[in-house]
C-alpha cells in the first residue's frame, strides 16, 4: 500500500478506522521526498520534524477518541511565497534567501488550524513571474512524468511534489494560470478561485489585483476538502470577499445532466498542439455523453488578454517589488558607496532576469508620458475581458477549454525567447483578469504527457466547477495515473 500515493479523502478513512497511524503516513511520504526529491527538486525547504511533531499530535487526538478533521495529520506542500512563521520563505529569490517570517499567512494558520502537516516550503519561479518553473532563483524543479520538462509555472514545485507522491495535497498562487497550468503540465487537480474568495495575508505579492491562492490535489474531492479548510473571509486582507462559504464536499454529485458549458472558440484556434486539440475534442464528447449541453462560443477580446496582463501584472509588480531594498529585510549589497549605490547593487544582485524584465516593463508602463497610452488603457480592455464572460455567463453555466495549447515543454526550450514563454498562458490569464474561478483536472495524454482540461465559472461559483468536475473524473481514471520513477 503506497501511501504517497493515496489521496488526502482514502488517508482520513484508514486514519480514523486506526488502519494506519499519521506518523506513519508522514514517515511514508517523508522517505518518499528522500527517495525522489533529487530527481524532481520540488522543495526549496523541508520541513521534517514540523510534520512529524503534527502528526504525532493527530496521533494523540485520535487515542483520545477526539474527531479530527478532513485534513489532519495529511501530508501537505506549500508555495514558498506564502509566510511562515520560523521557516525560511524566499519567493524563489535570490534577495530573500534568508528572510525568516516573523507571521504566518492566513491560509497557514488555517491549515495548520484544520491538523495538517507542513511537509516544507515549494520551489517557484522567482516572485512567481513565470510558467515553467525555470526563474527560480535556486533551481529548476522537474516534471515527475519526464524529468526532461519543465512542471509549468509558476508553482511548479507544488504541483510536481502532488504528482510525485511528495505531499498529498499542496498550495500554490495564480496571477495569470500558475496554478492550473502546472496541475496540467504535471497531471493533478489545480484550482484558482474567485479573487477575494482566499485571503492573501501573508502572500508575498506579485500582482495584487490579480493573485489568488488555490490547492493542489490528487482528485476533485481532495480538492474541494482543501477549499472547505482556506475559503472565507479574512479581516486582514482588504481585497478578502464577504460572501457566504459553502461546504464544498457537498457539490460532488456524479450528475451534470442539462449542465450548459460554452467552448470558447478562441481557446481552441492555430497554435494549439494537434494533439492536445484532440484529447480536448474527446473530453468535451465525454461532458456531452454524460449529459451536459456542449456548445461553442465567442469571448471575442481574448486576443488582447496577453498584452493586457503582460501591462498590469509587471505594472503591479513594479510597485510591490519596490520594498526589496536591502535596508529592513532580505540580503543587502556589501560594496556600495552611498545609500543609492546600495539599493542599485542589492537589488542588481538579489533579482533574476525575469524579474527584472517585468520590473522594467511595469517602470515604463506607469511612467509619466506613458501611463494613459499603456496602463490606463490596459485597464479598460480589462473590463471589456470581463464583460466577454459576463455575457457568456447569461447563456452558459461554465466554460470548458484546453488548460495550455501544449504539454510540458522541455527545459530549456523556451527560455530564450519570452514571448514564446508568455504564449503558454493564453488559455489561463484571462480568468485572472475577470477574477473568476478556473480548474484544470486531468483529462488524457499527448504523446504520453498529461492534458489539462480547464472549466470557467462565475464569480463565487466553485460549487459548479466543481460538479462537473467530480462527474468527469467518475467517469474516467486519468487522474488514478501515477509517473513512475
Amino acid at each position: 500500500m503506497r501511501l504517497f500515493l493515496r489521496t488526502a479523502h482514502e488517508l482520513h478513512d484508514l486514519l480514523i478506522k486506526k488502519e494506519i497511524s499519521a506518523e506513519e503516513l508522514n514517515k511514508a511520504v517523508l522517505d518518499r521526498v528522500e527517495s525522489v526529491e533529487d530527481k524532481i527538486g520540488a522543495y526549496i525547504t523541508r520541513t521534517r520534524e514540523n510534520a512529524l511533531d503534527q502528526a504525532r499530535a493527530v496521533d494523540q487526538q485520535i487515542k483520545n477518541g477526539e474527531k479530527i478533521s478532513p485534513l489532519s495529520g495529511i501530508p501537505v506542500a506549500i508555495k514558498d511565497n506564502m509566510c511562515t512563521y520560523g521557516v525560511k520563505t524566499t519567493a524563489g529569490s535570490k534577495i530573500l534567501s534568508n528572510f525568516i517570517p516573523p507571521y504566518s499567512a492566513t491560509v497557514v494558520k488555517k491549515l495548520d488550524a484544520a491538523g495538517a502537516a507542513l511537509v516544507g516550503k515549494t520551489n517557484l519561479d522567482e516572485f512567481a513571474m513565470g510558467s515553467s518553473t525555470e526563474n527560480s532563483g535556486f533551481f529548476t524543479t522537474k516534471n515527475p512524468w519526464d524529468t526532461g520538462r519543465v512542471p509549468g509555472g509558476s508553482s511548479g514545485g507544488s504541483a510536481a511534489a502532488v504528482a510525485a507522491g511528495e505531499a498529498v495535497c499542496s498550495l500554490g498562487s495564480d496571477t495569470g494560470g500558475s496554478i492550473r497550468l502546472p496541475a496540467s503540465f504535471c497531471g493533478v487537480v489545480g484550482m484558482k478561485p474567485t479573487y477575494g474568495a482566499v485571503s492573501r495575508y501573508g502572500l508575498i505579492a506579485y500582482a495584487s489585483s490579480l493573485d489568488q491562492i488555490g490547492p493542489f490535489a490528487r482528485d476533485v474531492t481532495d480538492c474541494a476538502l482543501m477549499l472547505n479548510a482556506i475559503c472565507g473571509h479574512d479581516p486582514l486582507d482588504s481585497t478578502s470577499a464577504k460572501y457566504p462559504v459553502a461546504d464544498y464536499s457537498g457539490f460532488l454529485k456524479d450528475n451534470v445532466r442539462g449542465l450548459k458549458m460554452g467552448v470558447p472558440e478562441e481557446y481552441m484556434a492555430e497554435g494549439i498542439d494537434p494533439e492536445v486539440q484532440s484529447v480536448i475534442l474527446k473530453a468535451m464528447e465525454k461532458m456531452e455523453s454524460l449529459g451536459a449541453v456542449v456548445e461553442y462560443t465567442s469571448l471575442p477580446h481574448t486576443e488582447y488578454a496577453l498584452p493586457t496582463y503582460y501591462l498590469i501584472a509587471p505594472a503591479e509588480a513594479s510597485s510591490n517589488l519596490a520594498r526589496y531594498d536591502g535596508v529592513r529585510y532580505g540580503i543587502r549589497a556589501k560594496e556600495a558607496e552611498d545609500v543609492i549605490d546600495m539599493f542599485m547593487n542589492t537589488r542588481s544582485l538579489g533579482f533574476g532576469n525575469e524579474v527584472k524584465r517585468r520590473i522594467m516593463l511595469g517602470t515604463y508602463a506607469l511612467s509619466a508620458g506613458y501611463y494613459d497610452a499603456y496602463y490606463l488603457k490596459a485597464l479598460k480592455v480589462r473590463t471589456l475581458i470581463k464583460e466577454d464572460f459576463d455575457r457568456a455567463f447569461e447563456k452558459y453555466d461554465l466554460l470548458l477549454s484546453p488548460v495550455s495549447p501544449t504539454t510540458a515543454f522541455h527545459i530549456g526550450e523556451k527560455t530564450d525567447d519570452p514571448l514564446q514563454m508568455y504564449l503558454s498562458d493564453i488559455c489561463t490569464i484571462s480568468v485572472n483578469l475577470a477574477g473568476i474561478p478556473g480548474i484544470s483536472i486531468p483529462c488524457g495524454f499527448a504523446g504520453g504527457m498529461p492534458v489539462g482540461l480547464q472549466l470557467m465559472g462565475k464569480h463565487f461559483d466553485e460549487g459548479t466547477l466543481l460538479r462537473p468536475a467530480y462527474s468527469f473524473e467518475q467517469n474516467t481514471d486519468y487522474h488514478k495515473q501515477f509517473p513512475e520513477l
